[in-house]
């Protein structure tokens, strides 16, 4: 049984944690709005106690709590931990469409089917969203770092959809961890107590210590909990009082489990085996006292009092066995000899029915020399979970069958199959190493495509380099699109898709006239794909809605990458198109939609977002996403442009240049060349900005190619006007005109008639920029109207002509608001000269802020409510929601969860 001086600890130097998760609880018990806690620190720093302890809180305040314990033995059974949290209320629902229902049990192995990634995400955002209707909702993730893949994806999609549901999300991991890594939030640092503290601790966990022993404690614990909880039990009574010499130093860190293996050196057979069983356990099958049984001798209440005495584990009400630590489950399994894990493995796979696939994972662990009929069922199996969505699951079955297989042939098809779902599953290094390994020997003829398309994905992906993709890939769709040819599970469109990223990132002539020839050969959504990134024509935008609207859910995830490479190319950021594939499995399409949503922070003005894209680099990178990484920080570097941050941009190019340069990247390059004109107009240096604008597009002529060339118009014409060109300004104007960009999509609608007021002559200039003010949607693209309206608040202040002010005033507001300073600081200087004596910008919340706005901002930012603050102030929520709106446009912000990042950065 769990020792009760373990938790004495729960206040003792995790304030600022306790404040954290405090926060997020009334946040959502005030249904302001859901959000995710992310803790990540070393084994034995206390994060099981502060879930424990937000647990604890969450019901006292009348929460719904789920909770997922991620296990070592588990990692390789998809949607185990989401069938954890998420089993109890699937039972008692009423709400759920029986398509949703299906979905979840078709995840969870309860009836046969294979569920899109996009269905099980929707269906469990679903399921949260009925129990949030009754109660705020508190999803516990322990142990994430263990949590199998799958699950992983929806929990990460959850967390990016909490926001809209009363919902609290806290996980819990290991400072390495994988499973959170697709996290967008940032996680808290649970760092090691300090001496104070973990002196606090230690006496109220053993006060009777001496003092020389309770400093040598001190000394080797180093501010660890569970060491300085753990490190006193090793000692002799006579040691604690300090009349016995203390043993020689012990291990800590990750040699913690250290502490545990001693211990189970001097446990019995029957009690060893009986914890390898639980450590080797998995399924909510086992959660009962059948297993222990079936499984155990028949002195099994003997051997577990003898657990429960010792304090390593204990068996509760229902008969599962919960471990004191993980760490106890990791030195059990790691203690254990190899022969005894196997019998363990046939104890627990005899215990389970035949058709339960915990059983062959059982029997595959158990085996020892090559087994083809157990090959095969594990390649089955390993499909199958892969089209459920568990693709790096089913890899890692696939590699355990191709271990098992009897001959080399087979061995190499199940590990070129495992390559492929590896990195779908977002397990792009071990792709990678497998491809390195599988180029070694030879490959089967009938796989021969198969390895080729992971060969790409880890050029493309992992190495940044997209010489194969033109090389292999348009022999592979000859190959698969020849009449009666195996297409390996409907590959076609994914190499399609390969090869269409290669050509639009590269311009290779090859690709463009392989994938020209294949046009026939896949769906609308890879014709479309095509049209978009060569001559998308009149109403593409409308087509890619409509094609995306008609399609069901399976069509939908099928399609996800193609539908989002099209709106790239459109720059067409519909932020129902990248939601709508928020659920999909694997890094690999989560990877796509957060560059979908990167970029349309930067199109639709919500800068307050940009540090999301260094986030995802990083996450990119750990990930083995390079070509991702580089992506990420070339919309970075698009926030930066915009706010005419020089050395920024000058920053980011230094590390992205080298590599598109090395990777013939022309779409990276020619942006960032595109990236530095904008960035020479924000300081008005017209003529260095016309002649980067003319390197991609020389004025009067449109290079074929993706319609964002067409995008340049506003830059182009805007720079050459100041040089005194107006001639090639009014030439690109009908070139463009002529091209039918306007019919593309509403932002090159916008620029082109943005570009057509700014070249106008007097007479005609007030009525262009009225039309381009009633173009439809105009609002949307927020910095590029705020620097439309500039130009027409100067233009009208040269002719003293009114009106001017009101428009510099529209434009230097969400120039504030989106921090472009040097953008600000042009307005301030037209509105001067107006005769508007604007105020510079405040150094500081001080001064941006009345004193009641600042107290304010301040009580908001721990997350207290409206109510809550007005009743501390003494003023009706009402009012607190007016101040509040003042605030966000003062500090340059757009939501309450960036007020506290805001008052600390100024």
């Amino acid at each position: 049984m769990e020792d009760g001086r373990i938790l004495a600890h729960v206040l003792v130097g995790r304030k600022r944690e306790t404040e954290l998760l405090t926060a997020a609880l009334v946040q959502a018990e005030d249904r302001a709005s859901g959000s995710t806690v992310l803790l990540r620190g070393d084994a034995g720093v206390g994060k099981s106690t502060l879930l424990g302890w937000v647990e604890r809180t969450a019901r006292e305040r009348g929460f719904s709590v789920l909770r997922a314990v991620g296990a070592e033995a588990e990692t390789d059974f998809a949607f185990g931990a989401l069938h954890q949290a998420l089993w109890s209320p699937l039972q008692l629902s009423r709400a759920l469409s029986p398509h949703q229902r299906d979905s979840l049990d078709s995840a969870f192995g309860v009836r046969s089917g294979a569920p899109s990634g996009f269905a099980v995400g929707a269906a469990a955002l679903a399921l949260l969203a009925e129990a949030a209707r009754t109660a705020p909702v508190l999803l516990l993730l322990d142990d994430m770092h263990w949590i199998d893949s799958s699950s992983a994806t929806v929990f990460a999609f959850l967390q990016r959809r909490c926001a809209e549901l009363p919902l609290v999300i806290v996980g819990a991991s290991r400072t390495d961890g994988p499973a959170a890594q697709t996290w967008s939030a940032e996680a808290v640092e649970v760092r090691a107590l300090s001496r104070a503290d973990a002196a606090l601790l230690l006496a109220r966990c053993y006060p009777e210590l001496a003092a020389t022993t309770r400093d040598r404690v001190l000394a080797e614990a180093t501010g660890n909990p569970l060491a300085l909880v753990e490190l006193p039990r090793q000692l002799a009574s006579a040691q604690r009082r300090g009349t016995a010499p203390l043993p020689e130093r012990l291990p800590l860190g990750d040699k913690l489990e250290q502490i545990f293996a001693e211990r189970l050196d001097a446990m019995t057979p029957e009690v060893s085996r009986l914890l390898l069983l639980g450590a080797l356990a998995t399924g909510s099958d086992f959660s009962s006292g059948v297993w222990l049984r079936a499984v155990a001798h028949e002195g099994v209440q003997r051997t577990s009092d003898r657990i429960e005495a010792d304090g390593l584990a204990r068996i509760d009400e229902t008969g599962h066995l919960v471990f004191r630590h993980p760490l106890v489950r990791t030195a059990v399994v790691s203690a254990a000899s190899d022969s005894a894990r196997r019998e363990a493995h046939r104890a627990l796979a005899r215990a389970l029915a035949p058709e339960d696939p915990r059983r062959l994972l059982h029997e595959a662990a158990a085996a020892l020399l090559p087994d083809e009929d157990l090959a095969h069922r594990l390649h089955e199996v390993g499909r199958d979970l892969a089209r459920r969505g568990g693709d790096a699951e089913g890899a890692l079955l696939l590699e355990r069958a191709a271990a098992l297989s009897t001959s080399s042939c087979d061995r190499v098809r199940r590990l070129t199959w495992a390559a492929v779902m590896a990195a779908r599953g977002g397990q792009l290094r071990h792709t990678a190493a497998l491809v390195e390994e599988l180029k070694a020997g030879t490959v089967p003829e009938d796989v021969a495509p198969l390895f080729a398309y992971a060969v790409v994905y880890a050029d493309q992906s992992h190495h940044v380099d997209f010489q194969s993709s033109a090389a292999l890939l348009p022999a592979v769709l000859d190959r698969l699109t020849a009449p009666g040819a195996d297409t390996l599970g409907g590959l076609v469109e994914q190499v399609y898709f390969k090869l269409l990223l290669a050509a639009g990132y590269t311009d290779d002539p090859w690709a463009w006239r392989a994938l020209e020839r294949h046009r026939g050969n896949v769906s609308e959504a890879g014709r479309l794909c095509l049209r978009a990134w060569t001559d998308p024509g009149a109403q593409a935008a409308d087509a890619l809605r409509a094609l995306a609207d008609g399609m069901t859910e399976e069509q939908g995830a099928g399609a996800a990458w193609l539908l989002l490479w099209t709106a790239s190319a459109l720059d067409c950021p519909e932020s129902d198109l990248w939601q709508r594939f928020s659920g999909l499995y694997g890094y690999a399409t989560q990877g796509s939609v957060a560059k979908a949503k990167c970029y349309q922070d930067f199109l639709l003005g919500h800068w307050d977002q940009a540090a999301v894209c260094l986030r995802e680099a990083e996450i990119a990178d750990e990930l083995g996403y390079h070509c991702n990484a580089l992506m990420f920080r070339l919309y970075y570097a698009h926030h930066l442009a915009g706010r005419g941050d020089e050395a920024g941009l000058r920053e980011i190019d230094q590390a992205v240049r080298p590599t598109a340069t090395r990777a013939r990247m022309r779409y990276v390059l020619d942006r960032l060349t595109q990236l530095h004109g904008l960035v020479a107009l924000a300081h008005q240096r017209y003529e260095e900005a016309y002649a980067h604008f003319c390197e991609i597009t020389p004025p009067g002529q449109l290079p074929s190619g993706p319609p964002w060339h067409h995008a340049l118009v506003f830059d182009l014409v805007t720079a050459a006007v100041h040089t005194g060109r107006q001639a090639q300004a009014r030439s690109h104007i009908e070139a463009t005109r002529a091209a039918g960009s306007a019919e593309v999509s509403g932002r090159h609608a916008f620029l082109l008639a943005a570009a057509v007021a700014v070249a106008a002559g007097d007479d005609g200039a007030e009525a262009a920029y009225q039309a381009a003010y009633a173009v439809p949607g105009a609002e949307r693209w927020v910095f590029d109207l705020a620097r439309l309206r500039l130009a027409h608040g100067s233009w009208l202040r040269r002719r003293h002509r009114p009106g001017a002010r009101e428009v510099l005033r529209v434009a230097h507001h969400v120039f504030r608001r989106l921090q472009a300073a040097v953008w600000a600081q042009r307005c301030e200087e037209e509105l001067r000269a107006a005769g508007d004596p604007v105020a510079p910008p405040p150094a500081d919340p001080q001064s941006a802020l009345t004193g009641q706005e600042l107290r304010i901002a301040r009580l908001a930012a721990t997350g207290l409510t409206n109510k809550e603050i007005g009743r501390r102030l003494q003023l009706s929520p009402r009012t607190v929601a007016a101040h509040l709106y003042k605030v966000f446009p003062k500090l340059g912000i757009t939501s309450r969860a960036a007020l506290a990042r805001a008052l600390d950065a100024r």
